[in-house]
């Protein structure tokens, strides 16, 4: 494919596998150059190491404590502890030399590649640079504009998911002590979905599979909205292992993804000098927004092969004993036409029948899913239709199946158990009330949309960032700095400088932490904090690189520091900051699971919260039943002339953070403003790739744009466009969410091209 002058992006053919030397390579050459040698190699070899450190990437778990090899880690991996880990210092002189309008104009690559953050800086009102205060008087200001509000819930405390177990339980805990459940979080942007419709159909909102499930029990797994190859690629490894013992693979997905093609594992032979393995069997290209459809169709086929041969399919005897809703599901199979099965999911009746096939001749089945699911307005909805699934044959609670949503980042599924929940049940607030004898609020909070909301309409005096790129995470990108703006102070706990901080209250503070990857010392010695997998395992998280600068604190001893200027020490706030095995303790009376918190996680490898449904088939629902739920397929109208877009990582990127401006799975080096649609939609609008268009996002008469994007002709269905994520999430409207968990609708937004 031709270079195209006007933009500087280059285009290749997308490859056909994914990892090998090329990946080894490319982790190397960013360590080094980030790092150096010798840092290099003292922090990588202790990534994912039981006396190491958990990756500050996303939160695939571990194995086992004896089996884990000397590069537990991945390429993306590599990046993240080396993006903390680096040299390079933002410090009070670069903020000196450079105005909030002169940081505004540099990139979201540019921004983090500067360095990390050294000292506290402070913004005052009206001001046009950061100045250094001190800790003390950065703490006495939070604490003083909290004082000065109406109401606590004038206040709003967003978390990251990089925070770890303990920061994110005194961080709670600091916003119900001062009255408020204002507790939005990175996990109402991606996963809410998963947990909403998993409470809902089998009482649990989280994925209920192990790590030995897939690499040694299943024989058919699905894995669908996802790509494993760029967001979590030592998953890879547990797909080979799986495969090389049997087990079948069907990916969903409306983009082909190398990482599920053909995967060449650096720590095997074969996949040094030999054609590595092939992951998927079947490959079901839907359409976007369409896998409800497919799920819908699937189930139909099951349906009407139980019916010609009674007892053949279904597993009777698990519905009858643990499910409900059984008859009212099957009527909506039943009622649903082919025709809209195969038009809603761009698949056909033929497709789906053999994809039931593979489902029929498997035992055990495991579903796993990302943010290609969950970020559509029937992503709920979508998600019970896949419980509905796998319950129909038994698949939950034995080994090999289940479904298993698959967590972006390193303990987000970790701090919602630790309470960072806008909507905690009143059986964790007893708890908590009593464990620190005071009356946590009830009233359920903010989460993030509405959050928002809340500031654009002048309801938040206070935002507080325990970590995280809130403005470039979000959607609806101008709504939300505005809306920022209208806030008196707004404070963010951060290692490195990024877009949010740019986009300020009328005072604004950046309070430097300490990294995952450095030494934590305290009055009563070094401490270490723990993590949450996404499949439920629970283990300690060291660091061992000296602080990149003295004036560093932790997170846990920011917010008890914070706790202990409002309160006093009314809840031992700096007994907790002294030593965190305090907080264990008082998790280990608070959090379920979590009893015996302090002698359980010395444990080489942690330990396994528990899990009824996976257990025991103990469904703590509405009904104490696994749940059929109805839910008729639908799609978005997409009007004449206009795509479906979904918003989409490159693989030189983790979440918010852009390592690099390529995406070599995808063929796309030196720059990221690009459109990926298929060839035949191109011609149809008279373009060509290469092509350089503007893309507006409609919605209820209201249009946003995203300028100056090179067309790429790409095998996506018909009718469908990605581009990427956080640049186009200023098309993502922030009143458009999914039914039943709010969360933003980053992978369903109707949208027309204009030619530049």
């Amino acid at each position: 494919m031709a270079v195209n002058d006007e933009d500087a992006v280059r285009v290749s053919d997308p490859k056909k596998s994914s990892v090998g030397i090329p990946a080894v390579r490319h982790a190397l050459d960013y360590a080094l150059g980030e790092m150096g040698p010798v840092r290099s190699v003292s922090t990588l070899r202790m990534i994912n190491q039981v006396a190491g450190f958990d990756c500050p990437g996303c939160a695939w778990p571990d194995p086992a404590a004896g089996e884990r090899s000397h590069a537990e880690f991945c390429e993306n991996g590599a990046k993240a502890a080396a993006w903390e880990a680096t040299k390079a210092r933002v410090d009070r002189d670069f903020f000196a030399g450079r105005t909030i309008e002169e940081l505004r104009a540099m990139s979201d690559h540019e921004l983090e590649r500067e360095g990390r953050l050294t000292e506290p800086m402070y913004l005052a009102p009206g001001a046009q640079h950061y100045v250094p205060i001190s800790w003390s008087d950065a703490i006495q200001l939070t604490a003083g504009h909290l004082r000065s509000m109406s109401s606590p819930n004038r206040a709003a405390f967003y978390t990251s998911g990089r925070a770890s177990n303990e920061a994110a339980f005194v961080y709670q805990l600091l916003a119900r002590r001062l009255g408020t459940n204002n507790l939005p979080d990175c996990s109402n942007m991606c996963h809410e979905s998963s947990g909403a419709a998993l409470t809902e159909t089998i009482g649990i909102g989280k994925g209920v599979v192990s790590l030995d499930d897939i690499t040694d029990h299943a024989e058919l797994i699905v894995i669908m909205g996802q790509n494993p190859g760029t967001n979590h690629p030592r998953m890879l490894s547990a797909l080979e292992t799986a495969k090389r013992r049997g087990a079948r693979i069907v990916t969903i997905n409306p983009l082909p993804e190398a990482g599920l093609t053909r995967f060449k594992n650096p720590q095997k032979l074969r996949g040094i000098v030999g054609a590595g393995t092939v992951l998927t069997d079947r490959y079901l290209p839907v359409r976007l927004n369409g896998d409800l459809a497919l799920f819908c169709g699937v189930n139909k086929v099951l349906l009407e092969r139980e019916e010609s041969r009674p007892g053949s399919v279904f597993d009777h005897a698990f519905i009858a004993q643990f499910c409900d809703g059984f008859d009212e599901a099957c009527q909506v199979w039943r009622d649903t036409p082919w025709s809209t099965i195969e038009t809603l999911s761009g698949i056909s009746r033929t497709d789906i029948e053999a994809f039931a096939d593979d489902v029929i001749g498997a035992r055990s089945v495991i579903v796993c899913w990302a943010m290609g699911i969950t970020q559509h307005r029937n992503a709920v909805a979508t998600i019970r239709e896949v419980v509905n699934f796998l319950l129909l044959r038994g698949n939950i609670g034995r080994p090999g199946a289940g479904p298993s949503p698959i967590r972006g980042h390193s303990n987000v599924q970790g701090d919602r158990t630790m309470g960072i929940w806008e909507k905690m049940p009143d059986s964790f607030l007893d708890r908590l009330g009593a464990e620190f004898s005071f009356e946590p609020p009830r009233a359920h909070g903010h989460d993030t949309v509405d959050t928002i909301r809340a500031m654009r309409d002048g309801d938040i005096d206070v935002f507080f960032a325990l970590g995280g790129n809130f403005v470039a995470a979000t959607p609806d990108t101008a709504v939300t700095a505005a809306a920022l703006a209208r806030c008196a102070l707004t404070v963010h706990v951060a290692t490195k400088l990024n877009r949010s901080h740019l986009h300020h209250g009328r005072e604004a503070l950046l309070l430097p932490c300490l990294g995952r990857t450095e030494r934590d010392l305290q009055p009563s010695g070094e401490q270490f904090v723990t993590v949450e997998d996404s499949m439920s395992m629970v283990h300690a998280s060291r660091g061992r690189l000296e602080p990149g600068s003295p004036e560093l604190r932790s997170e846990v001893q920011i917010v008890c520091e914070l706790g202990q200027a409002l309160f006093g020490d009314d809840l031992g706030w700096s007994d907790m900051a002294a030593d965190y095995s305090v907080i264990r303790h008082h998790i280990s009376h608070v959090v379920e699971g979590f009893e015996d918190f302090v002698a359980r996680v010395e444990r080489p490898g942690g330990f396994t919260l528990p899990r009824g449904p996976h257990d025991g088939r103990v469904f703590p629902t509405a009904t104490g039943k696994a749940r059929f739920t109805r839910n008729p397929p639908d799609a978005p109208e997409v009007p004449a002339g206009h795509l479906l877009l979904q918003t989409i990582r490159s693989h030189d990127q983790f979440n918010t953070t852009v390592y690099g401006l390529d995406d070599r799975y995808r063929g796309i080096s030196a720059g990221r403003n690009v459109l990926f649609v298929n060839a035949d939609d191109l011609a149809e609008h008279s373009l060509a790739d290469g092509d350089m268009v503007d893309l507006i996002s409609v919605w209820r008469g209201e249009e946003r744009v995203l300028r100056g994007l090179r067309c790429v002709a790409y095998p996506t269905p018909r009718g469908c466009a990605a581009t990427y994520f956080p640049e186009a999430n200023v098309l993502v409207p922030l009143d458009s969410t999914a039914v039943g968990s709010n969360t933003p609708t980053s992978k369903s937004i109707i949208v027309r091209l204009e030619r530049r």
